[in-house]
């Protein structure tokens, strides 16, 4: 057992006020984040902490991680787009995801009922870090981004200057950030509290 995996389980990942708390999303999952904890232990993979979550590595790459939220558990796995999926449990996060692949779970009979789906696709993700695969770098341009983005850099040629000189990854880090956000307002929001770090070349979790 990794002591500050077990911690996970307890306080939860720290990145919320709920944390440590009876209301930490992971109460609401405890069964099926075990179940699926335990699944994982049988497995090659090395179970770390990372960003305040269970990581799954394989020699040092990671292969998944095992996270908790408000609407479901899941399984993310960082190279899932690699994955066959032939038994039609992988979704997206979100139109934005590129590589990763998540299984959800809203009721522990779920992973009882799946459990050698769940190993066999545990298995195909280790065989993918086993054998060196990687996913093409995925090239953005402007369509990529978030509409209020691609807005704000059509009304502001300075911004939009400012934007397109900083890395491809910090261009996606920001948009990344931006599109996280539900409502269109708080998107705006979001670019505008950003701008002066993008106007300073950093990235939005830089200081």
């Amino acid at each position: 057992m990794n002591k500050n995996v077990d911690n996970y389980f307890v306080e939860g990942c720290g990145r919320c006020p709920l944390g440590g708390t009876p209301q930490c999303k992971v109460h609401s999952w405890a069964q099926e984040l075990d179940l699926l904890r335990a699944i994982l232990q049988e497995s090659e993979l090395k179970e770390e902490s990372k960003w305040g979550v269970p990581c799954y590595t394989y020699q040092g790459e990671n292969v998944l991680i095992l996270s908790a939220f408000k609407e479901y558990c899941c399984l993310s796995f960082f190279k899932g787009a690699l994955l066959k999926d032939p038994y039609k449990i992988l979704s997206k996060q979100g139109e934005n995801t590129y590589a990763a692949r998540l299984i959800l779970f809203t009721h522990v009979q779920e992973i009882q009922k799946l459990t050698s789906q769940i190993k066999s696709t545990i298995s195909e993700a280790i065989e993918v870090e086993k054998s060196g695969l990687k996913l093409p770098a995925k090239e953005y341009t402007a369509k990529d981004f978030v509409n209020e983005l691609q807005q704000k850099l059509e009304e502001d040629p300075s911004f939009k200057s400012a934007f397109e000189a900083l890395t491809p990854g910090r261009q996606r880090g920001y948009n990344l950030y931006f599109s996280q956000a539900k409502q269109s307002v708080t998107r705006f929001s979001r670019i505008e509290k950003s701008m002066i770090k993008i106007f300073e070349g950093k990235g939005w979790n830089e200081r």
